[in-house]
């Protein structure tokens, strides 16, 4: 039987309906719209479809046109801008009822040495000695099952927040968080799978980093939350079943819209990957 985790890898098994061409099911998490992260996931893995092997995506830029439905399958359109000897780029059209709901850009590169830094990791306390996000709120039974009905994602992924924040008594907090996350065991080697699912994870809590310094929480009924843009460079492989650390800060927010970044490292220090996302953040 298929754990959660190989069971949410299944959506970005596209099928390709024409040349260039491919068709997502989607997941339904029971939130308002589509989970920005899965379009995310599902559209890097339409486009790596279009690219020779001996090229990897090393960045995705997109913005999210309009909100998409759960119930209803994603259909990506992908249109080749350059196939160069290093680099190579597509572009990307996501529509659902006929109507575009995210457009994208994707740049591919070979696979070469260079020079290299990287910034450092931050001390945390390693995952194993934190509770895991619903055991924080295991005395609120009413918000545990909230947060189980919109994000059904939580049987497939394990975070473990470093600094606790309670989302159902927001206080005023510096705009940074950080945690672990891993997806339960997958027996997929596919690195573009596990390049794809680090995509659909990047979306995960980082536009709420906006949030905390005015003590407001994505769960209020008066807050209107969502993803308008997203960018993710792929530094270096990993595998989403081990433990990552997800390290966010907010540096602006304004005018109903919030800026977040994201650095997302392996368990040796290795940074992984880069985010950086804006959003809607409007209190009604």
């Amino acid at each position: 039987m298929s754990t959660p985790a190989e069971k949410l890898a299944a959506i970005f098994a596209l099928t390709e309906v024409e040349a260039n061409v491919f068709r997502g099911e989607s997941q339904d998490l029971r939130l308002p719209q589509l989970f920005g992260g899965q379009v995310l996931g599902q559209a890097s893995m339409a486009m790596t479809r279009t690219v020779l092997a001996d090229k990897r995506l090393h960045s995705l830029h997109g913005y999210f046109v309009r909100a998409g439905r759960a119930n209803a399958p994603v259909m990506y359109e992908v249109e080749t801008v350059q196939d160069g000897r290093s680099f190579c780029r597509r572009r990307l059209t996501a529509w659902q009822d006929g109507k575009v709901i995210f457009v994208g850009d994707g740049s591919f590169h070979v696979v070469e040495e260079g020079m290299h830094h990287q910034r450092d990791a931050p001390v945390v306390p390693p995952p194993e000695t934190l509770p895991t996000e619903l055991e924080l709120l295991a005395g609120d039974i009413d918000l545990m099952a909230e947060i189980r009905s919109r994000y059904e994602v939580a049987d497939a992924i394990e975070i473990r927040p470093v600094e606790p924040i309670d989302p159902s008594s927001p206080i005023r907090h510096a705009p940074n968080k950080s945690f672990w996350f891993r997806f339960g065991k997958i027996d997929i080697q596919d690195a573009e799978v596990h390049r794809s699912l680090l995509g659909y994870a990047s979306d995960t809590a980082l536009l709420i980093t906006s949030l905390l310094p005015h003590g407001v929480s994505d769960m209020q009924r008066d807050m209107r939350v969502a993803s308008l843009d997203h960018a993710i460079w792929f530094h270096a492989h990993c595998a989403v079943d081990e433990w990552l650390l997800y390290v966010t800060d907010s540096p602006w927010s304004g005018a109903g819209r919030g800026l977040a970044r994201g650095s997302i490292f392996d368990r040796h220090g290795r940074l992984v990957a880069s985010v950086a996302q804006e959003g809607l953040i409007r209190k009604l």
